[in-house]
């Protein structure tokens, strides 16, 4: 079977959620996003029977839709960590 490597399956990079900006906040919420999906892996191991799902999910508004719930949630959990970036 061929699997994610365990270096994809971190759920938070570096190990923090605290960014110096918004914007840097906003590309670790799109990081976490990927390793949510990377995560699936768990339920799904099977690396090629994932990706041969991609093309229809990449095109299918109701699954773009969901991704973008997900990163949306991922930055406001980050928000929230950082305070709204409030000194």
């Amino acid at each position: 079977m061929n699997r994610v490597p365990d270096e994809g399956m971190v759920l938070v990079p570096g190990g923090s959620l605290l960014t110096k900006t918004p914007e840097e906040g906003r590309a670790l919420a799109l990081t976490l996003a990927r390793h949510t999906i990377h995560n699936i892996h768990n339920i799904q191991p099977d690396l090629d029977v994932l990706k041969g799902g991609r093309p229809n999910c990449s095109t299918t508004p109701g699954s773009l839709t969901a991704a973008a719930h997900v990163v949306a949630i991922e930055f406001q959990t980050i928000a929230a960590a950082n305070n709204y970036w409030r000194s």
